[in-house]
Protein backbone atom coordinates (compact mmCIF):
# COMPACT_ATOMS: atom_id res chain seq x y z
CA UNK A 1 0.00 0.00 0.00
CA UNK A 2 1.05 2.97 -0.71
CA UNK A 3 0.92 6.01 2.18
CA UNK A 4 -1.92 8.17 0.08
CA UNK A 5 -3.75 4.76 0.04
CA UNK A 6 -2.91 4.13 3.54
CA UNK A 7 -4.48 7.84 4.44
CA UNK A 8 -7.55 7.04 2.39
CA UNK A 9 -8.27 3.93 4.04
CA UNK A 10 -8.32 5.26 7.91
CA UNK A 11 -9.77 8.35 6.55
CA UNK A 12 -12.68 6.55 5.53
CA UNK A 13 -12.50 3.54 8.54
CA UNK A 14 -14.28 5.62 11.13
CA UNK A 15 -17.48 5.81 8.89
CA UNK A 16 -19.43 2.47 9.13
CA UNK A 17 -21.60 0.95 6.43
CA UNK A 18 -23.94 -1.75 6.72
CA UNK A 19 -25.22 -4.16 4.44
CA UNK A 20 -28.95 -6.17 4.62
CA UNK A 21 -31.24 -7.20 1.87
CA UNK A 22 -34.86 -7.14 2.32
CA UNK A 23 -37.44 -8.88 0.29
CA UNK A 24 -41.14 -7.53 0.07
CA UNK A 25 -44.26 -8.06 -2.34
CA UNK A 26 -45.94 -6.09 -5.00
CA UNK A 27 -49.08 -4.39 -3.09
CA UNK A 28 -47.74 -4.84 0.22
CA UNK A 29 -46.46 -2.41 2.57
CA UNK A 30 -42.32 -3.19 2.99
CA UNK A 31 -39.99 -1.76 5.77
CA UNK A 32 -36.56 -0.96 5.38
CA UNK A 33 -34.87 -1.62 8.77
CA UNK A 34 -32.35 1.21 9.92
CA UNK A 35 -31.99 2.45 13.86
CA UNK A 36 -29.03 4.43 15.73
CA UNK A 37 -27.76 5.29 18.96
CA UNK A 38 -26.52 8.55 20.75
CA UNK A 39 -27.84 11.90 20.25
CA UNK A 40 -30.83 12.62 17.93
CA UNK A 41 -29.59 13.64 14.55
CA UNK A 42 -30.38 14.81 10.86
CA UNK A 43 -31.10 11.65 8.48
CA UNK A 44 -31.99 10.48 4.98
CA UNK A 45 -33.18 8.11 3.08
CA UNK A 46 -32.11 7.94 -0.74
CA UNK A 47 -32.22 5.79 -3.60
CA UNK A 48 -29.24 3.92 -4.53
CA UNK A 49 -25.96 3.79 -2.94
CA UNK A 50 -24.64 6.41 -0.22
CA UNK A 51 -22.47 8.85 -1.87
CA UNK A 52 -19.80 11.40 0.08
CA UNK A 53 -22.87 14.25 1.51
CA UNK A 54 -26.98 13.52 1.39
CA UNK A 55 -28.82 10.84 -0.39
CA UNK A 56 -29.24 10.56 -4.01
CA UNK A 57 -32.99 10.89 -5.11
CA UNK A 58 -34.21 12.02 -1.53
CA UNK A 59 -36.79 10.25 -0.63
CA UNK A 60 -37.66 11.68 3.14
CA UNK A 61 -35.37 14.10 5.71
CA UNK A 62 -35.46 14.02 9.49
CA UNK A 63 -33.70 17.19 11.93
CA UNK A 64 -33.76 14.65 14.17
CA UNK A 65 -36.84 15.43 16.04
CA UNK A 66 -39.38 15.15 13.08
CA UNK A 67 -39.62 14.43 9.11
CA UNK A 68 -38.39 17.82 7.21
CA UNK A 69 -39.14 16.01 4.15
CA UNK A 70 -41.14 13.13 2.37
CA UNK A 71 -40.91 12.97 -1.06
CA UNK A 72 -43.92 10.72 -1.66
CA UNK A 73 -46.92 9.64 0.65
CA UNK A 74 -45.66 6.11 -0.32
CA UNK A 75 -42.34 6.88 2.31
CA UNK A 76 -43.00 6.75 5.71
CA UNK A 77 -41.26 6.92 8.84
CA UNK A 78 -43.64 4.77 11.61
CA UNK A 79 -40.85 4.30 14.41
CA UNK A 80 -40.21 6.61 17.08
CA UNK A 81 -37.92 8.97 15.76
CA UNK A 82 -37.07 9.95 19.56
CA UNK A 83 -36.18 5.85 19.90
CA UNK A 84 -33.43 6.24 17.38
CA UNK A 85 -35.72 4.43 14.64
CA UNK A 86 -35.78 5.81 11.56
CA UNK A 87 -37.02 3.03 9.61
CA UNK A 88 -38.53 3.52 5.92
CA UNK A 89 -41.62 2.00 5.11
CA UNK A 90 -42.87 2.03 1.72
CA UNK A 91 -46.54 1.75 0.93
CA UNK A 92 -48.27 -0.71 -1.53
CA UNK A 93 -44.57 -1.90 -3.27
CA UNK A 94 -44.40 -2.21 -7.01
CA UNK A 95 -41.75 -3.74 -8.68
CA UNK A 96 -39.62 -0.64 -9.62
CA UNK A 97 -39.51 -0.17 -5.90
CA UNK A 98 -36.40 -3.23 -6.01
CA UNK A 99 -33.21 -1.73 -5.91
CA UNK A 100 -30.65 0.26 -3.47
CA UNK A 101 -31.64 2.56 -0.64
CA UNK A 102 -29.62 4.56 1.45
CA UNK A 103 -29.87 5.65 5.31
CA UNK A 104 -27.78 7.74 6.01
CA UNK A 105 -27.33 9.26 9.80
CA UNK A 106 -25.24 12.39 10.13
CA UNK A 107 -22.80 12.41 12.92
CA UNK A 108 -20.71 15.75 12.76
CA UNK A 109 -18.56 15.20 9.73
CA UNK A 110 -19.60 13.62 6.69
CA UNK A 111 -16.44 11.07 7.01
CA UNK A 112 -17.97 10.01 10.35
CA UNK A 113 -21.81 9.97 8.74
CA UNK A 114 -22.95 6.12 10.06
CA UNK A 115 -24.57 4.59 6.10
CA UNK A 116 -26.98 1.84 5.77
CA UNK A 117 -27.50 0.30 2.39
CA UNK A 118 -30.66 -2.28 2.13
CA UNK A 119 -30.75 -3.93 -1.09
CA UNK A 120 -34.87 -4.40 -1.63
CA UNK A 121 -35.89 -7.29 -4.33
CA UNK A 122 -39.65 -6.32 -4.89
CA UNK A 123 -41.45 -10.21 -5.85
CA UNK A 124 -45.41 -10.86 -7.57
CA UNK A 125 -47.03 -12.36 -4.07
CA UNK A 126 -48.06 -16.01 -4.87
CA UNK A 127 -51.57 -17.62 -4.29
CA UNK A 128 -51.96 -20.63 -2.21
CA UNK A 129 -55.29 -22.62 -1.07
Amino acid sequence: LSPHSLFLFRLFADAPITYLEVCGVVGQPVTLPCTYSGTLTTMCWGRGTCPLLGCLEAMVWTNGSHVTFQKDYRYTLNGSLSARDVSLTIENAVKADSGLYCCRIQRGGRLKDQKHIISLEIKRGEWSL
